[in-house]
């Protein structure tokens, strides 16, 4: 049995909670685990504006006094992917509860853009968002150009594999995206005494507030073939 998904709850009682989709048995040792996790978090701009500066105090251990816009960045990010690990953890458990057939895309170029702009149009949030960091005194296209492509990839094989994943979210397919993390999969143009120069594109150097680090899931890569000791005639 499943919830229906009303508007979104707020801590200062503007809307009523959004209840998350889950069966309603659940252990009765955890009772009040199932209680707090069960409404999404709110959309009403002084709950986020809160959720910002939890991500800033207990994420990045930044103070009022010690912020710059690149840190406001990672707290909005991080706040915008609190919202989408509520949706990916129920739709994954609704997934499995259903037995359904997964489609699982491998490509070698994932090009997907900028991904705060991106997930706050997905999730409808993008003036919510906007009148939040207005208080700040910031603005959303500021928060927007501290983010980096992400560069996993280089060409169009890469945006065509994005755009597939786009058109299978649309049409609520349950389908997955794998590919390879580069650390360098892309270069930065630059003109040079005008001269086109490419230079690395040092995307991950202050980290990704997208990623979600799996230390404890790895998997064994095999190598196929032999190794076989050679010498040639010079003795190397």
């Amino acid at each position: 049995i499943f919830h229906s998904r009303p508007r979104s709850g707020s801590h200062y009682g503007i809307v009523t909670p959004a209840y998350r989709p889950a069966d309603l048995q659940h252990p009765d040792e955890k009772k009040r685990m199932w209680e707090l996790m069960a409404t999404y978090l709110s959309k009403d701009v002084k709950d986020i504006q809160q959720y910002i500066c939890n991500h800033i105090e207990y994420t990045l251990a930044r103070t009022r006094y010690n912020l710059d816009t690149f840190a406001v960045y990672q707290a909005t990010s991080l706040s915008v992917r609190d919202r989408l690990i509520e949706s990916w953890n129920d739709t994954q458990q609704w997934f499995t509860q259903n037995k359904v057939k997964r489609v699982y895309y491998m490509s070698l170029e994932f090009l997907m853009g900028r991904s705060l702009s991106n997930s706050l149009f997905n999730l409808d949030l993008t003036e919510e968002y906007k009148k939040a960091l207005e208080d700040f005194g910031t603005s959303l296209e500021e928060i927007n150009e501290e983010e980096n492509d992400a560069a996993l990839g280089n060409g169009g094989l890469g945006r065509l594999a994005a755009c597939f994943l786009d058109s299978m979210a649309t049409l609520n397919l349950p389908a997955w995206g794998y590919g390879i993390r580069y650390n360098y999969g892309m270069f930065s143009q630059r003109i040079v005494d005008g001269y086109q120069v490419e230079f690395p594109d040092y995307w991950l150097t202050f980290g990704n507030p997208w990623e979600i680090e799996r230390l404890d899931v790895f998997y064994p890569v095999h190598f196929g073939g032999t190794v076989e000791p050679y010498t040639d005639d010079a003795g190397n």
